[in-house]
């Protein structure tokens, strides 16, 4: 299994903290956000890795070179337009060939534990992909994700709305006291994900969205695993989440 790590945005919320750093490279806990992803996903056994870069990308490329001093080997790809994160993997798509691979956002800090758990779960079936969840997150900032017994995906909301919620809550797809799994932003894919994502059309919201990619195989009938995260995730999408992590290292 190789990685895809999406690392070519300028993290506009992180204001002044992003004019000379791409986001991924900011550091926590005395290293870049990028690093610890790395030394996560070579803990699980994945050292083929596809960085795709974009703003800042030369300040990427010369901290991890060809990955040699970390115990992998990366290479790069960019992302010369941002138009949204369902055709952000494409050019990865030459370099993972027919592998599976795991994808990932670079401002997503997990356990290490957790790409093994991933991969572990992806290879108890025959599944063309695997989504992972969190709960406890305002949904209508990500999305809602439901699953049948097998915790296999069944549908995947990306940002309702209040009113898209208050339906799902009136046709019983969302039931007072169940679990409200976000999409936690890490997933593993076969190859065979590039051709819905290449096919995506822009959402109302002018983007290709991933998860539109993500609904179109299970409106065919791919089982897409689920598995929920324990312990550590952080989505360190701003200052404010940066400086409680920075807070929480330093013991105060």
């Amino acid at each position: 299994m190789k990685a895809v790590i999406l690392a070519a945005g300028k993290g506009t919320r992180m204001g002044e903290l992003t004019q000379e750093l791409p986001k991924p490279m900011l550091p926590v806990e005395g290293k870049p956000i990028l690093e610890h992803i790395i030394g996560g996903l070579k803990s699980a056994g994945i050292t083929r890795i596809c960085l795709i870069t974009g703003w800042k990308a030369e300040v990427i490329e010369s901290h991890f070179g060809d990955g040699s001093a970390f115990g992998v080997e990366i290479v790069y790809r960019r992302q010369e337009i941002q138009d949204g994160t369902g055709r952000a993997s494409l050019p990865a798509r030459e370099y993972v060939g027919e592998d599976d691979f795991l994808l990932t956002y670079g401002d997503i800090l997990v356990r290490p534990q957790t790409y093994a758990d991933m991969v572990r779960r992806y290879g108890e079936g025959n599944f063309a992909g695997l989504l992972t969840v969190t709960e406890g997150e305002d949904v209508k900032k990500g999305g809602i994700n439901f699953f049948d017994e097998n915790f296999c995906l069944t549908q995947l909301v990306e940002k309702p709305s209040q009113a898209q919620l208050d339906a799902l809550k009136a046709d019983g797809t969302l039931k007072d006291g169940d679990p409200v799994w976000y999409n936690a932003g890490v997933y593993i894919f076969n190859a065979e994900a590039f051709e819905y994502m290449d096919r995506l059309e822009k959402s109302p919201r002018g983007e290709y969205e991933l998860t539109d990619a993500i609904s179109a195989l299970v409106n065919d009938q791919k089982t897409i695993a689920g598995l929920k995260i324990e312990g550590r995730w952080v989505d360190v999408r701003d200052p404010e989440v940066l400086a409680s992590l920075e807070k929480e290292a330093s013991g105060d």
